[in-house]
């Protein structure tokens, strides 16, 4: 079965989309339809499909998780002993165990079968860049 690895480079906590990549991998390839099956290789980022139109949406997730699992510097996360990464990585290990590392998307016709607003996205939980790699598999 057809297998790829992307890179997907980030600049900080936010939403990274990748559809254009994966749609790229499933268009030049048979079988006309399959489940795609996309995996991050990292535990301190995740997977999510959102709405690709309004950035506010983008934005309002970024703020809820920021709300929902703060940095282990702010007071009400003084019980989190794993610290040595920083004060933003073991927010990030639960915001990814909160959230997908891997999801399935139907082909059809050699296109993914996505909603009309939606796009697929490698959730950045970490303040520093780093570069994600994501595994794409088809299967008929």
């Amino acid at each position: 079965m057809p297998q790829t690895v992307i890179s997907v480079s980030t600049r900080g906590q936010g939403l990274y989309e990748f559809t254009e990549a994966a749609q790229d991998f499933v268009g030049g390839l048979s079988p006309d339809e399959g489940l795609l099956t996309v995996f991050v290789r990292h535990t301190s980022c995740s997977l999510i499909i959102q709405e690709n139109a309004d950035p506010d949406v983008r934005r309002d997730l970024k703020m809820f998780f920021a709300r929902l699992v703060p940095p282990t510097d702010d007071p009400e996360m003084r019980w989190v002993t794993h610290t040595t990464e920083g004060p933003d990585d073991m927010p990030a290990h639960i915001k990814s165990a909160l959230t997908a590392v891997s999801l399935g998307i139907p082909v059809r016709n050699r296109r993914l079968a996505l909603g009309t607003w939606q796009g697929i996205y490698l959730f950045e939980h970490r303040d520093q860049p780093h570069v994600r790699q994501v595994v794409l598999h088809l299967s008929a």
